[in-house]
Protein backbone atom coordinates (compact mmCIF):
# COMPACT_ATOMS: atom_id res chain seq x y z
CA UNK A 1 0.00 0.00 0.00
CA UNK A 2 2.91 2.11 0.46
CA UNK A 3 4.64 1.86 -2.59
CA UNK A 4 1.02 2.63 -4.16
CA UNK A 5 0.67 5.55 -2.56
CA UNK A 6 4.43 6.84 -3.12
CA UNK A 7 3.78 5.98 -6.80
CA UNK A 8 0.73 8.71 -7.68
CA UNK A 9 1.11 12.00 -7.52
CA UNK A 10 -1.37 14.56 -7.84
CA UNK A 11 -1.60 17.52 -10.11
CA UNK A 12 -3.23 20.15 -8.50
CA UNK A 13 -2.54 22.39 -10.92
CA UNK A 14 -4.46 20.52 -13.35
CA UNK A 15 -6.50 18.56 -11.33
CA UNK A 16 -5.48 15.14 -11.90
CA UNK A 17 -3.49 12.28 -10.91
CA UNK A 18 -0.94 10.36 -12.34
CA UNK A 19 0.05 6.83 -11.53
CA UNK A 20 2.72 4.54 -12.90
CA UNK A 21 1.02 1.19 -13.25
CA UNK A 22 3.57 -2.28 -12.57
CA UNK A 23 3.00 -2.71 -16.10
CA UNK A 24 5.09 0.31 -16.95
CA UNK A 25 2.07 1.72 -18.29
CA UNK A 26 0.81 5.85 -17.06
CA UNK A 27 -2.20 6.12 -16.10
CA UNK A 28 -3.81 9.52 -15.44
CA UNK A 29 -7.29 10.36 -13.69
CA UNK A 30 -9.42 13.44 -13.18
CA UNK A 31 -9.48 14.73 -9.41
CA UNK A 32 -12.58 16.51 -9.35
CA UNK A 33 -12.15 19.12 -6.60
CA UNK A 34 -8.49 19.75 -6.90
CA UNK A 35 -8.11 22.12 -10.07
CA UNK A 36 -8.53 25.82 -9.90
CA UNK A 37 -11.89 28.18 -10.77
CA UNK A 38 -13.76 24.70 -10.78
CA UNK A 39 -17.47 24.69 -11.32
CA UNK A 40 -19.83 22.97 -9.62
CA UNK A 41 -22.17 20.53 -11.94
CA UNK A 42 -25.78 21.15 -10.26
CA UNK A 43 -27.35 19.58 -13.28
CA UNK A 44 -25.63 16.59 -13.58
CA UNK A 45 -27.35 13.37 -15.28
CA UNK A 46 -29.82 16.15 -17.40
CA UNK A 47 -29.11 16.19 -21.06
CA UNK A 48 -30.11 18.52 -23.84
CA UNK A 49 -29.96 17.12 -26.81
CA UNK A 50 -28.99 20.05 -28.82
CA UNK A 51 -26.09 20.96 -26.54
CA UNK A 52 -24.61 17.49 -25.98
CA UNK A 53 -21.52 17.82 -28.34
CA UNK A 54 -20.22 21.06 -26.13
CA UNK A 55 -17.64 20.49 -23.40
CA UNK A 56 -15.79 22.45 -21.47
CA UNK A 57 -12.02 21.54 -21.19
CA UNK A 58 -9.49 22.45 -18.76
CA UNK A 59 -5.24 22.67 -18.83
CA UNK A 60 -2.88 24.64 -16.74
CA UNK A 61 -3.98 26.13 -13.44
CA UNK A 62 -7.01 28.78 -14.73
CA UNK A 63 -6.92 28.15 -18.33
CA UNK A 64 -10.15 26.11 -19.75
CA UNK A 65 -12.37 26.74 -22.79
CA UNK A 66 -15.52 25.29 -24.09
CA UNK A 67 -14.83 22.50 -27.14
CA UNK A 68 -16.88 20.86 -29.69
CA UNK A 69 -16.79 17.25 -29.98
CA UNK A 70 -16.74 16.51 -33.62
CA UNK A 71 -15.15 13.01 -33.41
CA UNK A 72 -18.09 10.89 -32.81
CA UNK A 73 -16.74 9.17 -29.43
CA UNK A 74 -18.45 9.20 -26.05
CA UNK A 75 -17.16 11.30 -24.05
CA UNK A 76 -17.73 11.83 -20.30
CA UNK A 77 -16.42 14.46 -17.45
CA UNK A 78 -13.17 12.91 -16.25
CA UNK A 79 -11.84 12.11 -19.94
CA UNK A 80 -8.32 13.06 -21.35
CA UNK A 81 -8.95 14.21 -24.75
CA UNK A 82 -7.10 15.91 -27.73
CA UNK A 83 -8.02 19.16 -28.62
CA UNK A 84 -7.54 21.47 -31.34
CA UNK A 85 -4.64 24.21 -30.61
CA UNK A 86 -3.54 27.48 -32.82
CA UNK A 87 -0.64 25.21 -33.39
CA UNK A 88 -0.97 22.03 -32.98
CA UNK A 89 -3.08 19.65 -30.58
CA UNK A 90 -3.54 19.99 -26.89
CA UNK A 91 -4.58 17.85 -24.46
CA UNK A 92 -6.50 18.83 -21.79
CA UNK A 93 -9.08 17.18 -18.76
CA UNK A 94 -12.82 17.35 -19.55
CA UNK A 95 -14.39 18.64 -16.54
CA UNK A 96 -18.42 19.60 -17.25
CA UNK A 97 -20.82 18.44 -19.91
CA UNK A 98 -24.29 18.91 -20.29
CA UNK A 99 -26.70 22.02 -19.90
CA UNK A 100 -24.44 23.34 -16.82
CA UNK A 101 -21.92 24.41 -20.10
CA UNK A 102 -24.76 26.46 -21.75
CA UNK A 103 -24.68 28.17 -18.36
CA UNK A 104 -21.18 28.89 -18.78
CA UNK A 105 -21.04 30.18 -22.17
CA UNK A 106 -23.91 32.75 -21.46
CA UNK A 107 -21.37 33.78 -18.17
CA UNK A 108 -18.89 34.52 -20.73
CA UNK A 109 -21.45 35.81 -23.60
CA UNK A 110 -20.70 33.28 -25.84
CA UNK A 111 -23.54 33.05 -28.76
CA UNK A 112 -23.39 28.88 -29.45
CA UNK A 113 -25.00 29.71 -33.16
CA UNK A 114 -21.92 32.43 -34.19
CA UNK A 115 -19.21 31.30 -31.76
CA UNK A 116 -16.52 29.57 -33.92
CA UNK A 117 -15.54 26.66 -31.27
CA UNK A 118 -12.11 24.40 -31.59
CA UNK A 119 -13.22 21.16 -31.71
CA UNK A 120 -12.44 17.54 -29.97
CA UNK A 121 -9.99 15.34 -32.02
CA UNK A 122 -10.35 12.03 -29.95
CA UNK A 123 -9.67 10.67 -26.44
CA UNK A 124 -6.03 10.68 -25.50
CA UNK A 125 -3.95 7.59 -26.29
CA UNK A 126 -0.98 6.57 -23.72
CA UNK A 127 1.21 7.94 -26.21
CA UNK A 128 -0.26 10.95 -26.02
CA UNK A 129 -0.19 11.07 -22.38
CA UNK A 130 3.74 9.88 -22.01
CA UNK A 131 4.32 13.16 -24.06
CA UNK A 132 1.98 15.56 -22.15
CA UNK A 133 4.00 14.19 -19.21
CA UNK A 134 7.50 14.63 -20.60
CA UNK A 135 6.21 18.35 -21.43
CA UNK A 136 5.23 18.81 -18.25
CA UNK A 137 8.63 18.09 -16.14
CA UNK A 138 10.25 20.61 -18.02
CA UNK A 139 7.65 23.38 -16.98
CA UNK A 140 9.88 23.83 -13.69
CA UNK A 141 13.35 23.89 -15.23
CA UNK A 142 12.12 26.49 -17.88
CA UNK A 143 10.43 28.59 -15.65
CA UNK A 144 13.60 28.76 -13.40
CA UNK A 145 15.94 29.42 -16.61
CA UNK A 146 13.70 32.15 -18.26
CA UNK A 147 14.06 34.23 -15.19
CA UNK A 148 17.95 34.27 -15.76
CA UNK A 149 17.68 34.70 -18.78
CA UNK A 150 15.47 37.93 -18.48
CA UNK A 151 17.51 39.12 -15.36
CA UNK A 152 20.83 39.02 -17.35
CA UNK A 153 18.86 41.18 -20.55
CA UNK A 154 17.96 43.74 -17.26
CA UNK A 155 14.42 43.17 -18.41
CA UNK A 156 11.70 44.89 -16.09
CA UNK A 157 9.24 41.92 -15.46
CA UNK A 158 8.76 38.66 -13.38
CA UNK A 159 8.13 35.02 -15.18
CA UNK A 160 5.36 33.94 -12.75
CA UNK A 161 4.78 30.77 -14.10
CA UNK A 162 5.24 28.54 -17.45
CA UNK A 163 2.55 26.26 -19.41
CA UNK A 164 3.89 23.19 -22.28
CA UNK A 165 1.26 22.77 -24.94
CA UNK A 166 0.37 18.97 -24.86
CA UNK A 167 2.24 17.98 -27.47
CA UNK A 168 5.62 19.78 -26.00
CA UNK A 169 6.21 21.77 -29.32
CA UNK A 170 5.16 24.96 -27.14
CA UNK A 171 4.96 26.68 -24.21
CA UNK A 172 3.20 30.11 -22.82
CA UNK A 173 4.95 32.10 -20.48
CA UNK A 174 3.19 34.74 -17.91
CA UNK A 175 4.80 37.31 -16.75
CA UNK A 176 4.36 40.48 -14.63
CA UNK A 177 5.25 44.16 -15.72
CA UNK A 178 4.52 47.58 -14.96
CA UNK A 179 5.14 49.04 -18.25
CA UNK A 180 6.02 47.61 -21.46
CA UNK A 181 8.90 44.57 -22.51
CA UNK A 182 10.91 44.90 -25.64
CA UNK A 183 10.47 41.19 -26.39
CA UNK A 184 12.28 40.77 -29.32
CA UNK A 185 15.71 39.68 -27.91
CA UNK A 186 13.87 37.96 -25.28
CA UNK A 187 11.84 35.27 -27.62
CA UNK A 188 15.22 34.66 -29.46
CA UNK A 189 17.15 33.74 -26.98
CA UNK A 190 14.51 31.89 -25.34
CA UNK A 191 13.81 29.84 -29.44
CA UNK A 192 17.24 29.03 -29.28
CA UNK A 193 17.26 27.90 -25.84
CA UNK A 194 14.38 25.74 -25.64
CA UNK A 195 13.89 24.41 -29.19
CA UNK A 196 9.94 25.06 -29.00
CA UNK A 197 7.26 27.70 -29.93
CA UNK A 198 7.06 30.92 -27.72
CA UNK A 199 4.16 33.01 -26.39
CA UNK A 200 4.52 35.72 -24.15
CA UNK A 201 1.56 36.42 -22.02
CA UNK A 202 0.97 39.46 -19.47
CA UNK A 203 -0.81 38.97 -16.35
CA UNK A 204 -1.90 41.10 -13.50
CA UNK A 205 -0.56 40.38 -9.77
CA UNK A 206 -4.41 39.52 -9.19
CA UNK A 207 -4.13 36.77 -11.48
CA UNK A 208 -0.96 35.91 -11.15
CA UNK A 209 -2.30 35.26 -7.11
CA UNK A 210 -5.09 32.85 -9.00
CA UNK A 211 -2.17 30.63 -10.98
CA UNK A 212 -0.31 30.33 -8.11
CA UNK A 213 -2.93 30.15 -5.42
CA UNK A 214 -2.60 29.56 -1.84
CA UNK A 215 -5.09 30.63 1.71
CA UNK A 216 -5.95 34.08 3.01
CA UNK A 217 -6.28 35.33 6.53
CA UNK A 218 -9.63 34.28 6.55
CA UNK A 219 -7.98 30.84 6.39
CA UNK A 220 -9.97 29.53 2.98
CA UNK A 221 -8.95 29.08 -0.29
CA UNK A 222 -8.00 32.43 -2.28
CA UNK A 223 -11.37 33.94 -4.02
CA UNK A 224 -8.75 34.60 -7.02
CA UNK A 225 -7.75 30.96 -7.88
CA UNK A 226 -11.51 29.29 -6.31
CA UNK A 227 -13.93 31.58 -8.13
CA UNK A 228 -13.18 34.79 -9.67
CA UNK A 229 -12.46 35.03 -12.95
CA UNK A 230 -13.21 38.46 -13.54
CA UNK A 231 -11.20 41.05 -11.71
CA UNK A 232 -12.80 44.61 -10.79
CA UNK A 233 -10.98 47.52 -9.64
CA UNK A 234 -10.94 48.33 -5.92
CA UNK A 235 -10.52 51.33 -4.33
CA UNK A 236 -9.79 52.44 0.10
CA UNK A 237 -13.15 54.01 -0.79
CA UNK A 238 -14.69 50.28 -0.20
CA UNK A 239 -12.67 50.58 3.11
CA UNK A 240 -13.48 53.56 3.83
CA UNK A 241 -17.30 53.27 3.81
CA UNK A 242 -17.20 49.96 5.68
CA UNK A 243 -15.32 51.93 8.60
CA UNK A 244 -12.14 49.80 8.38
CA UNK A 245 -8.63 50.92 9.37
CA UNK A 246 -7.16 52.09 6.40
CA UNK A 247 -4.08 50.20 7.08
CA UNK A 248 -2.09 48.65 4.18
CA UNK A 249 -0.97 45.20 5.53
CA UNK A 250 -4.53 44.51 6.48
CA UNK A 251 -6.70 45.49 3.48
CA UNK A 252 -3.68 44.33 1.35
CA UNK A 253 -3.61 40.39 -0.23
CA UNK A 254 -1.10 38.25 -0.95
CA UNK A 255 -0.81 39.28 -4.52
CA UNK A 256 0.16 42.92 -2.78
CA UNK A 257 -3.19 44.33 -4.04
CA UNK A 258 -6.25 45.48 -1.66
CA UNK A 259 -8.13 42.70 -0.95
CA UNK A 260 -10.98 41.27 -3.44
CA UNK A 261 -13.56 40.98 -0.85
CA UNK A 262 -13.46 44.53 0.12
CA UNK A 263 -16.38 44.71 -2.80
CA UNK A 264 -18.48 41.85 -1.55
CA UNK A 265 -20.26 43.95 1.05
CA UNK A 266 -19.75 47.53 0.37
CA UNK A 267 -23.32 47.89 -1.79
CA UNK A 268 -24.62 46.27 1.94
CA UNK A 269 -22.90 48.96 4.06
CA UNK A 270 -23.60 51.78 1.16
CA UNK A 271 -27.43 50.63 1.79
CA UNK A 272 -27.16 51.47 5.12
CA UNK A 273 -25.32 54.50 5.52
CA UNK A 274 -27.69 55.97 3.18
CA UNK A 275 -30.51 55.60 6.13
CA UNK A 276 -27.96 57.08 8.69
CA UNK A 277 -27.65 61.18 9.02
CA UNK A 278 -24.54 62.77 8.79
CA UNK A 279 -24.32 64.34 12.05
CA UNK A 280 -21.53 66.82 11.88
CA UNK A 281 -22.24 69.33 15.06
CA UNK A 282 -23.56 67.78 18.81
CA UNK A 283 -26.93 67.14 19.09
CA UNK A 284 -28.69 70.02 21.31
CA UNK A 285 -30.25 68.77 24.66
CA UNK A 286 -31.76 70.15 28.15
CA UNK A 287 -28.94 69.07 30.21
CA UNK A 288 -26.16 69.71 27.20
CA UNK A 289 -24.67 68.40 23.98
CA UNK A 290 -24.54 65.20 22.90
CA UNK A 291 -21.35 63.50 21.00
CA UNK A 292 -21.41 61.29 18.05
CA UNK A 293 -18.48 58.45 19.44
CA UNK A 294 -19.12 55.98 17.48
CA UNK A 295 -21.67 54.26 14.56
CA UNK A 296 -23.24 50.57 14.08
CA UNK A 297 -23.66 51.00 10.22
CA UNK A 298 -25.29 47.38 9.95
CA UNK A 299 -27.44 48.15 13.08
CA UNK A 300 -28.00 51.53 12.05
CA UNK A 301 -27.25 52.82 16.29
CA UNK A 302 -25.29 55.76 16.65
CA UNK A 303 -23.94 56.35 20.00
CA UNK A 304 -23.65 59.56 21.79
CA UNK A 305 -22.26 60.84 24.81
CA UNK A 306 -22.06 63.91 27.09
CA UNK A 307 -18.17 63.98 27.87
CA UNK A 308 -16.87 64.16 23.93
CA UNK A 309 -13.49 62.87 25.70
CA UNK A 310 -15.15 59.38 27.18
CA UNK A 311 -16.38 56.41 25.75
CA UNK A 312 -17.89 55.11 29.72
CA UNK A 313 -21.56 56.51 29.55
CA UNK A 314 -22.70 55.92 25.53
CA UNK A 315 -26.22 56.38 24.92
CA UNK A 316 -28.21 54.47 21.87
CA UNK A 317 -30.05 55.85 19.70
CA UNK A 318 -31.68 54.71 16.12
CA UNK A 319 -30.90 56.39 13.19
CA UNK A 320 -34.44 57.57 13.04
CA UNK A 321 -34.14 58.78 16.15
CA UNK A 322 -31.02 61.20 14.94
CA UNK A 323 -33.15 62.42 12.16
CA UNK A 324 -36.02 63.43 14.67
CA UNK A 325 -33.78 65.58 17.10
CA UNK A 326 -31.96 67.10 14.37
CA UNK A 327 -34.98 68.55 13.00
CA UNK A 328 -36.02 69.89 16.06
CA UNK A 329 -32.72 71.09 17.09
CA UNK A 330 -33.20 73.11 13.40
CA UNK A 331 -36.39 74.39 14.84
CA UNK A 332 -35.19 75.57 18.10
CA UNK A 333 -35.98 72.91 20.55
CA UNK A 334 -34.28 71.27 22.85
CA UNK A 335 -35.25 67.68 23.27
CA UNK A 336 -35.58 65.89 26.77
CA UNK A 337 -32.26 64.79 28.66
CA UNK A 338 -31.19 61.13 27.12
CA UNK A 339 -30.11 60.31 30.81
CA UNK A 340 -33.84 59.95 31.87
CA UNK A 341 -34.63 57.85 29.20
CA UNK A 342 -32.74 54.82 29.12
CA UNK A 343 -29.07 54.17 31.02
CA UNK A 344 -25.71 54.23 29.13
CA UNK A 345 -24.64 51.01 27.03
CA UNK A 346 -22.20 48.46 28.53
CA UNK A 347 -19.27 48.12 26.27
CA UNK A 348 -19.61 45.30 23.38
CA UNK A 349 -16.14 44.49 23.68
CA UNK A 350 -13.64 43.37 25.90
CA UNK A 351 -9.82 43.83 26.29
CA UNK A 352 -7.52 41.14 24.80
CA UNK A 353 -4.88 42.08 26.78
CA UNK A 354 -3.51 38.77 28.89
CA UNK A 355 -5.47 36.35 27.17
CA UNK A 356 -2.56 35.03 25.06
CA UNK A 357 -0.93 33.76 28.56
CA UNK A 358 -0.34 30.19 28.46
CA UNK A 359 -0.90 29.71 31.73
CA UNK A 360 -4.62 31.15 31.50
CA UNK A 361 -5.66 27.32 31.30
CA UNK A 362 -3.84 25.89 34.29
CA UNK A 363 -5.61 25.16 37.54
CA UNK A 364 -4.77 27.65 40.30
CA UNK A 365 -3.22 26.13 43.16
CA UNK A 366 -5.03 26.18 46.68
CA UNK A 367 -3.08 27.05 49.13
CA UNK A 368 -2.82 24.82 52.19
CA UNK A 369 -3.69 26.75 55.53
CA UNK A 370 -0.85 26.09 58.35
CA UNK A 371 -2.79 24.18 61.18
CA UNK A 372 -1.87 26.09 64.79
CA UNK A 373 0.26 23.99 67.06
CA UNK A 374 -2.02 22.67 69.75
CA UNK A 375 -1.10 25.45 73.25
CA UNK A 376 1.75 27.15 72.73
CA UNK A 377 4.59 25.21 71.66
CA UNK A 378 6.16 25.95 68.37
CA UNK A 379 7.98 23.76 65.96
CA UNK A 380 11.51 24.11 65.17
CA UNK A 381 11.56 25.18 61.73
CA UNK A 382 8.73 27.96 62.97
CA UNK A 383 11.14 29.06 65.41
CA UNK A 384 14.70 29.56 63.94
CA UNK A 385 12.71 31.49 61.07
CA UNK A 386 11.51 33.97 63.89
CA UNK A 387 14.68 34.41 65.34
CA UNK A 388 16.43 34.88 62.03
CA UNK A 389 13.60 37.41 61.40
CA UNK A 390 14.09 39.12 64.75
CA UNK A 391 17.68 39.14 64.55
CA UNK A 392 17.12 42.58 62.14
CA UNK A 393 14.92 43.70 64.01
CA UNK A 394 16.39 44.62 67.95
CA UNK A 395 13.11 46.21 68.81
CA UNK A 396 10.72 43.52 67.72
CA UNK A 397 12.88 41.03 69.27
CA UNK A 398 12.60 42.42 72.96
CA UNK A 399 9.33 42.83 72.15
CA UNK A 400 8.63 39.30 70.98
CA UNK A 401 10.09 38.73 74.84
CA UNK A 402 8.12 40.53 76.89
CA UNK A 403 4.89 38.69 74.97
CA UNK A 404 6.33 35.55 75.65
CA UNK A 405 6.84 36.04 79.22
CA UNK A 406 3.44 37.51 79.83
CA UNK A 407 2.07 34.17 77.81
CA UNK A 408 4.09 32.13 81.02
CA UNK A 409 2.55 34.49 83.62
CA UNK A 410 -0.81 34.16 82.72
CA UNK A 411 -0.60 30.24 81.81
CA UNK A 412 0.60 29.66 85.80
CA UNK A 413 -2.33 31.76 86.45
CA UNK A 414 -4.74 29.35 84.75
CA UNK A 415 -3.31 26.28 86.01
CA UNK A 416 -1.97 27.77 89.80
CA UNK A 417 -4.26 25.20 91.32
CA UNK A 418 -3.50 22.51 89.73
CA UNK A 419 -0.14 22.94 90.03
CA UNK A 420 -0.40 23.23 94.07
CA UNK A 421 -2.33 19.88 93.95
CA UNK A 422 0.00 18.34 92.11
CA UNK A 423 3.31 19.98 93.51
CA UNK A 424 1.66 20.50 97.20
CA UNK A 425 3.18 23.56 97.71
CA UNK A 426 2.17 27.48 96.92
CA UNK A 427 4.70 29.15 96.17
CA UNK A 428 5.31 31.61 92.96
CA UNK A 429 7.62 30.71 90.14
Amino acid sequence: MNNDKESKKYDCSRGCTVERLETGELDCGYRQGCCKLEVYDWLQGVSQEQYKDYFEVRFKNTRKAVFKNVSGQSIKTGDLVIVEASNGHDLGIVTLEGPVVVRQMKCKRINPETYEFKKIYRKAKLFDIEKWQEAIAREHETMIRARQIAAELELEMKIGDVEFQGDGTKAIFYYISDGRVDFRQLIKVFAEEFRIRIEMKQIGARQEAGLIGGLGVCGRELCCSNYISGFQSITTAAARCQDLSLNPQKLAGQCGKLKCCLNYETAVYMDAQSRIPKVHNPLELEDGLAYLMKTDILREVMYFSYDPSSFANLYPLSAQEVWNIIRMNRNGVKPESLKHEQEPAAPEFVTAVGDDSITRFDEARKRKKKKKPAGNGRKPSQAGGQERENKSRPEARKNFGKGRQGDRRRQGEGHHGHRNHADGNTDKE
